[in-house]
């Protein structure tokens, strides 16, 4: 396939001072005459803060690896992970059309792709937030079909689902990545039929997904306020304390323990606070996991603030959702994001096992 770059170019390109200094430490990974070999992650790195790869950021690249242009275009129009063109502002859709994904309906997501979207692949739609594209195999054929957004999978993909995220998306939200009908990562649809003693206390969704629900930033490009490249052999030991002085990459980095909820008190007061307990009912909570959007941190959170049973979610008003999307440390505005409320209505009015149904398809 001929790769040609885009027609309009900007004047000029240059890394931001993070993503420089990550840059040169890339480059410092090779020795010297070897600099070449850093090609591939630095020219990834620009098509990240730009969005797609232009030729100022090429030729960018190829100076500061003592590189003639004509090798760095090489290397830039050979592989199809770069895109040479403008890209969505909040999406770029990639549709595996591979032969499981085929099979499985990948033709009717390409359709709905171009009804949306644009006609043809790598064009903007009309408001610049979406582009899409047919790629090869990514290698999750036992979920197809399935697309590639941002940083995450999206799988079990159906032509009325992936409208739903385009939606999502154009308003805004991030749906959540992975199985798009319930499944836990790529178990069988009928369920477990071995080693179900696993299925009690993993987490909500399987590692991945529940750690892109836990930092909501599956669509964000890298740009470079994440930890930094650690060089040592430079005699750098300053990567962690450059980690701690950007907010963005220190909420990112491990963390030893996990903070105390602030107390009650402490919390400011709009809207108005929900009728509360002291503790569980019977002394048995309900698992408030099963709602999407809450996982074991949140959980942990609603009990600190003696929210323990699907009933008191479902009584909520619009003041005391106000007063939770305010006071949820560290999660604010989650409980009007993910419909808390419309979820544990369902539950409480017609039962979880209705409920986890209709959550297959998020129907709610």
């Amino acid at each position: 396939m001929l790769r040609r770059l885009h027609k309009e170019q900007p004047a000029s390109f240059a890394f931001t001072p993070a993503n420089l200094a990550w840059a040169e430490g890339q480059i410092s990974k090779y020795p010297e005459g070897r600099q070449a070999s850093a090609i591939i992650p630095l020219l990834f790195r620009a098509q990240e803060q730009e969005g797609w790869l232009t030729r100022p950021a090429i030729e960018h690249v190829a100076d500061m690896l003592g590189m003639a242009h004509i090798r760095a275009l090489e290397v830039a129009t050979f592989y199809f992970m770069f895109q040479l063109q403008p890209v969505g502002t909040v999406a770029h859709i990639q549709i595996c059309g591979t032969t499981s994904c085929m099979i499985c309906g990948a033709e009717d997501l390409i359709a709905v792709c171009k009804e949306l979207i644009a006609p043809a692949p790598h064009t903007l739609s009309a408001d610049g937030k979406f582009s899409w594209e047919e790629v090869e195999c990514l290698g999750a054929c036992a979920n197809a079909p399935m697309a590639q957004i941002g940083k995450d999978y999206y799988e079990d993909l159906s032509p009325e689902r992936l409208r739903e995220m385009i939606a999502k998306f154009s308003a805004g939200e991030v749906p959540v990545p992975g199985s798009q009908i319930g499944r836990y990562s790529s178990e069988p649809l009928n369920g477990l039929t071995s080693l179900k003693d696993f299925e009690s206390g993993r987490t909500q969704y399987n590692a991945s997904v529940q750690r892109a629900v836990d930092i909501r930033d599956t669509v964000k490009r890298i740009d470079g306020t994440e930890v930094p490249l650690i060089t040592p052999w430079r005699g750098n030991t300053a990567g962690a304390k450059l980690a701690d002085s950007v907010p963005e990459a220190k909420a990112a980095a491990p963390k030893k323990a996990e903070p105390k909820p602030a107390a009650v008190a402490d919390l400011p007061a709009e809207g108005k606070k929900p009728a509360a307990l002291g503790a569980a009912r019977d002394g048995k909570a309900d698992d408030l996991k099963k709602i999407e959007g809450i996982g074991p941190a949140l959980e942990k959170l609603c009990h600190e603030l003696g929210i323990f049973h699907y009933d008191q979610i479902a009584g909520w008003g619009a003041d005391e959702i106000a007063w939770m999307d305010g006071n949820l440390k560290g999660f604010k505005g989650r409980v009007t994001r993910d419909k808390w409320v419309a979820q544990a209505k369902i539950i409480v009015e017609q039962g979880l096992e209705i409920f986890l149904e209709r959550a297959k398809t998020n129907d709610y």
